[in-house]
């Protein structure tokens, strides 16, 4: 099955980069290019993308806006955020717009095709390294554990409350970053039946995948930046 990549950068020379990589791949199909987030979202619209490589900022509409409205006209679309180390707090709201995850812009050429397919397959891509890199990045935008920001508050509570013991220490695990091996490992128990208390998880909590569980771990305090 051929995977169709949407590629949105307002750099030329780096969109070609990455629709040399794509066409490299059999299974990898470069469908257009957008060089802003308003070409992105009336492309997606318009060719139905199955993945989405999203610049953060571009003029006009950036990638952080452009995500939001991709995901409500192409649900269906996969959206990977394309971002540098200065600047992982954009990724951090790229990811909270709906996007399925985030790669640095200096990425292998092997990480970027993994990255694709596992998103397109319905898996998020943020490492659990990378991952706890970007959330002490962004812990100054964290709720500070009052008010609003506590589990306590803003349905938190009712929400986590309808998970199980289990379900709930796995959603700690996966926010602290760990993989779903290492949650396995730490807990005690087979990676598939990790992998079905994620699911149960992310259903239960109204979750589109893996990143958003973090988020909500970090927002709601259920795992706190060290």
């Amino acid at each position: 099955m051929t995977i169709r990549v949407l590629i949105a950068d307002d750099e030329a020379l780096l969109r070609m980069a990455f629709g040399m990589v794509l066409e490299a791949e059999p299974d990898l199909e470069p469908v257009g290019e957008a060089a802003d987030g308003s070409e992105a979202v009336r492309l997606a619209g318009e060719l139905r993308p199955d993945v989405v490589l999203m610049d953060v900022r571009m003029p006009g509409t950036d990638g952080i806006e452009a995500t939001r409205q991709l995901v409500e006209i192409s649900p269906r679309s996969k959206v990977l955020i394309l971002t540098t180390f200065d600047l992982d707090a954009y990724a951090f709201a790229g990811l909270k717009a709906g996007a399925s995850g985030f790669l640095l812009k200096n990425t292998r050429p092997e990480e970027l095709l993994t990255a694709i397919r596992s998103v397109a397959a319905g898996d998020a891509v943020v490492s659990p390294r990378i991952t706890r890199r970007l959330l002490e990045t962004v812990r100054p935008h964290l709720p500070d554990g009052s008010g609003a920001g506590h589990a306590g508050h803003s349905g938190y509570e009712e929400r986590l409350g309808r998970l199980s013991a289990r379900e709930h220490e796995v959603l700690v695990q996966v926010g602290r970053g760990l993989s779903n091996t290492e949650i396995a490992a730490t807990l005690h128990l087979a990676e598939g039946t990790v992998k079905s208390h994620l699911g149960r998880i992310l259903h239960k909590l109204e979750l589109r995948d893996r990143v958003q569980a973090v988020i909500l771990a970090y927002e709601s305090r259920l795992v706190r930046p060290a």
